[in-house]
């Protein structure tokens, strides 16, 4: 396949799946889910991202955009990604499971009035479901973002989904969604570019 061609299927992908999250319920979580973590942030909490993989990467990644910056110069935004330390990160999955280091490592670092993002394309893995719930059993706000087959309609406080199990579409459209949610953040807390 010559690379004008699979750019071109890219761009229609991405065309159908962004023209999807233009349904009110889609804007809607999203809006909500950024007003989670404006809210949270400026009543002194943080944004608590993770996900597998290449979910993982973007947990990592959008949390730097809010350390760092998104578009406006302004002062960091507590956030932090979930398994970064992979000292911590192996000890957990040695000692425990696999399936509960997120729900671990959660428990120590979160806070009543943090907000906890999954990411997760298929929707199902047990360390996110464990690491949800675990949110949930200390109050603390849900945001995930899912693609199609997902189980986390009553572990999110706002879920926000891309119609696709393609992992590599879900993925993309997730950087996406994780660029709108920074840039309304800063628009909140009136941060101008």
């Amino acid at each position: 396949m010559a690379a004008a061609e699979a750019l071109q299927q890219r761009r229609v992908a991405h065309d159908g799946l962004l023209s999807a999250l233009l349904t009110a319920g889609s804007v809607g979580a999203i809006e909500r889910s950024a007003e989670m973590i404006a809210a949270s942030i400026e009543s002194g909490g943080k944004a608590i991202f993770f996900g597998n993989g290449g979910s993982a990467a973007d947990a990592e990644h959008i949390a730097a955009e809010f350390v760092g910056r998104f578009r406006a110069d302004r002062r960091p935004l507590a956030a932090l990604s979930l398994g970064a330390n992979s000292a911590v990160a192996s000890a957990l999955a040695n000692d425990f499971s696999y399936d509960q280091a997120f729900a671990r490592e959660l428990e120590a670092l979160a806070q009543p009035g943090d907000v906890a993002i999954a990411i997760s394309t298929s929707g199902r893995s047990p360390n996110v479901l464990a690491a949800l719930a675990q949110a949930r059993s200390m109050g603390i706000s849900t945001v995930a973002l899912t693609g199609l087959g997902h189980e986390l309609d009553l572990l999110a406080d706002s879920l926000i989904l891309v119609e696709s199990s393609e992992t590599a579409l879900v993925q993309e459209i997730h950087c996406v969604v994780g660029h709108v949610i920074c840039e309304i953040v800063e628009q909140r807390m009136g941060f101008d570019l």
